[in-house]
């Protein structure tokens, strides 16, 4: 099991995050595609930061329009995330977390995103906040 900088307990994410926020960071939830205001965000400018514990973890210049539902990012601020085999669910994939907190941002299937980086879900609406020149 992984250890991450931030070592909040259960109780004390609950205060700080919604319900939402919580289920998707905290319990590897997820949201319906096509739903979040990030989907179609697209600043010049400006990061998107866990909403858990507000580390960077991509650049708007990383954001691209995939198709999928959910944010997309092709690349991520140097070490802001981690990735995860995760074969749950009867599938191969891999899961995207933040790398301070640990916080669920999303999954990457085999052959998603450019240039072979991270694609489809890879910074959930409750997990990406975008923050910066072109905040929402």
């Amino acid at each position: 099991m992984t250890s991450y900088p931030d070592q909040r307990t259960p109780e004390e994410w609950r205060a700080v995050l919604s319900p939402e926020q919580f289920r998707i960071l905290r319990e590897k939830g997820t949201e319906r595609p096509s739903t979040g205001i990030y989907d179609q965000h697209a600043p010049s400018s400006g990061t998107y930061g866990c909403a858990g514990c507000g580390a960077a973890l991509y650049e708007a210049r990383h954001k691209f329009a995939s198709g999928c539902g959910w944010p997309a990012y092709f690349d991520s601020v140097p070490g802001a995330v981690v990735r995860h085999e995760d074969r749950s669910l009867g599938m191969v994939r891999t899961e995207i977390v933040c790398a301070n907190c640990g916080g669920h941002l999303g999954h990457v299937f085999k052959g998603e995103g450019e240039e072979g980086e991270e694609g489809g879900g890879a910074g959930k609406e409750a997990g990406a906040e975008g923050k910066g020149e072109s905040k929402v």
